[in-house]
């Protein structure tokens, strides 16, 4: 029994083939800097939470992070780049910051890396040290890094390569969840 537990578990210390077929994958992506999903996100604190359908379009450093909240009714757009944000949908004012997370904690009460996230949501490593595991499969099946966790619990076949599905990220008692309806990689 202790060995079929064994099989299925993910792989706590990758071997040097998995990191290198990572990599290539990482580098594959990175060449598609434009891209656009569809999906359904939940966000959660301490204080606060939220949930509702997400359209993300990423080109290159510029995003569009706008979230629609079924049960208010509201809408909000986070949109800038690398150097700036701003938030539309609050009411009669647009806050601004350099940083997007710094602007969505202080607005919303979220903590959301986001930009990690736009790298964590391809199944990749963000910049910087990380720490992963990887499915039987060979694609990554958990990330540490910048404190969080990220988990990939499935992913969405027809694309190269082969792109999560629903991702789960947690940082103590802020969980970001997502399940990506629909990818277009440009």
């Amino acid at each position: 029994m202790a060995l079929l537990a064994a099989c299925t578990t993910p792989r706590i210390r990758p071997d040097a083939g998995l990191l290198n077929a990572q990599d290539q994958r990482e580098r594959s992506l990175l060449k598609q800097a434009d891209w656009s999903l569809e999906g359904r996100l939940a966000i959660s604190g301490p204080s606060d939470s939220g949930s509702g359908s997400l359209d993300w379009l990423q080109q290159g450093e510029r995003f569009r992070f706008t979230v629609s909240a079924p049960v208010s009714g509201k809408t909000w757009t986070l949109r800038g780049d690398a150097t700036h944000a701003e938030l539309t949908g609050l009411g009669n004012r647009t806050p601004s910051a350099r940083d997007a997370s710094g602007l969505l904690e202080h607005e919303l009460g979220w903590k959301v890396p986001v930009a990690e996230l736009a790298y964590w949501v391809r199944g990749m490593r963000a910049p910087g040290q990380a720490e992963m595991r990887f499915r039987d499969d060979g694609l990554p099946a958990e990330f540490q890094q910048a404190g969080w966790t990220i988990e990939y619990r499935d992913y969405a076949q027809g694309h190269d390569p082969v792109l999560p599905r629903r991702i789960f990220a947690s940082n103590g008692d802020y969980k970001v969840r997502l399940v990506v309806q629909q990818w277009e990689m440009r």
